[in-house]
């Protein structure tokens, strides 16, 4: 995190509250406002509710003195609720038959169960945001950082008039929480209908190492809050008996699923394959939602002109897509010619990639490593510029950029954040970068989303 030091705060003058150049609206804002708006003791204070989190936040700064960035992202209403009508639409096809009998072709064969019908908890759609409007780069699930952010959002203050005047979507902050519990809750009764949700279990391989872990906690703590026991679980200290996942000598209804083995492949996670196949247990998310929405060839298929339309879909439906979804295509030795000619144009992504591992920017690619391209599972995808918003470091204006992300459930956000950052991808290595609130002007009265900061 960077100091709270600003330049002079132009945006009291020339913000979403007051006069701004023709043509110029809040996203202006990411060059003219230097002010800080993040209440580092009110930061702090958020992690203060119980003894179990009091700790957290010196943990947090611990594992990563970079997560939270000082100052606010700006993104227009507008260009929020086209982010929303991409992801709708996205959905939408998503749902199809012809689509689903695509994408689980390239999937390993877990993926064809759908035992519980869970629909998948913090979806993430990350958005670089254009003059021509938002571009989704890609789908990620299990997306951590949501209960991270809701406190980052709640320790906002209006630093100016510009910030005041900002509004959110319809999840007001101090009802976050509460919506993600009810995911929860909503995914167990898709999956045992009134059945009673005794025990939550937050699983990922070697948890107390995870750079999230700390937000392990939270969700502990908020489960618990909830009325629901919760426990944080390495899946090596699972066992499957008698058609029950266990822990100890205590059984395990639900498993919130942090894991990045999407198709739990390894070893070490054959119980928790088993317990999800034999519908031992609700696991969410689970395989085949990150076939269907996360594997990066998905988007070859979103981003098809004659592909959608021959799904059936309306040319509405259509031109959302290919006008939100940069042009993504699947990597082939055929093509090897072609696309290192233009791969300065490029970005290459492993299809069953994850944050931004193993990911190149075509500029950058070196022979050595365009031959791993080929030899691998890539696409390439048109390279899209991300935003770039301005911060003060030492008094010093720079340039980070940032994406911009969007927490989904079955469709609908639920939540925005941003992450700030220098470099090829992101990252939380770069002073002055890390997760950000977004701030937006006032709603036009459609399509609402929910965004960082409280009206």
């Amino acid at each position: 995190m960077i100091e709270s030091k600003s330049l002079s705060p132009i945006c009291e003058t020339q913000g979403a509250s007051g006069p701004q150049p023709e043509g110029r609206g809040v996203e202006s804002l990411n060059s003219d406002c230097f002010c800080i708006s993040l209440d580092a003791d009110a930061l702090k204070r958020e992690f203060e509710t119980d003894t179990e989190t009091r700790s957290l936040y010196p943990l947090l700064l611990e594992k990563c003195s970079h997560m939270f960035a000082a100052m606010p992202v700006f993104v227009s209403r507008h260009h929020l609720d086209r982010m929303a009508a991409i992801i709708r639409a996205a959905q939408m096809v998503i749902a199809l038959p012809a689509y689903r009998e695509i994408v689980l072709e390239w999937a390993p064969q877990v993926a064809s169960f759908d035992g519980s019908g869970a629909r998948g908890v913090f979806l993430s759609y990350d958005f670089h945001v254009t003059d021509a409007g938002p571009k989704l780069i890609e789908i990620n699930t299990n997306a951590g950082g949501a209960l991270l952010n809701a406190a980052l959002a709640r320790a906002q203050r209006a630093c100016c008039p510009a910030i005041a005047g900002m509004t959110s979507g319809p999840v007001a902050l101090g009802a976050l929480d509460q919506t993600f519990v009810a995911m929860f809750f909503f995914e167990w009764r898709l999956a045992r209908g009134d059945r009673d949700l005794r025990r939550i279990a937050i699983v990922d391989k070697n948890p107390q190492e995870q750079f999230l872990y700390p937000e392990f906690i939270m969700f502990k703590q908020l489960f618990r809050r909830h009325g629901v026991e919760a426990i944080i679980a390495d899946p090596a200290a699972l066992r499957l008996h008698d058609d029950v996942l266990w822990h100890g000598n205590e059984p395990v209804d639900l498993v919130y699923n942090r894991l990045t083995d999407f198709m739990l492949e390894e070893p070490a996670h054959a119980v928790l394959r088993d317990a999800y196949l034999n519908n031992a247990v609700v696991l969410t998310p689970h395989p085949r939602v990150h076939a269907l929405y996360a594997n990066k060839r998905n988007l070859a298929v979103l981003s098809d002109p004659e592909r959608l339309r021959s799904f059936g879909i309306s040319e509405d439906i259509a031109r959302t897509l290919l006008s939100g979804i940069p042009k993504t295509e699947i990597v082939g030795a055929s093509d090897a010619e072609r696309l290192w000619s233009g791969r300065r144009k490029l970005f290459f992504k492993p299809a069953a990639g994850f944050g931004s591992r193993a990911a190149y920017r075509g500029d950058k690619l070196t022979r050595r490593v365009w031959e791993h391209i080929l030899a691998g599972d890539y696409v390439a995808q048109a390279l899209v510029p991300p935003g770039e918003r301005l911060i003060a470091d030492h008094q010093v204006p720079h340039a980070l950029k940032f994406d911009v992300r969007n927490y989904v459930y079955d469709g609908a956000v639920q939540f925005v954040t941003a992450r700030l950052y220098q470099g090829q991808t992101t990252n939380f290595r770069t002073p002055g970068g890390g997760f950000a609130p977004v701030f937006t002007d006032a709603a036009t009265g459609s399509e609402p989303v929910a965004a960082g900061v409280e009206s």
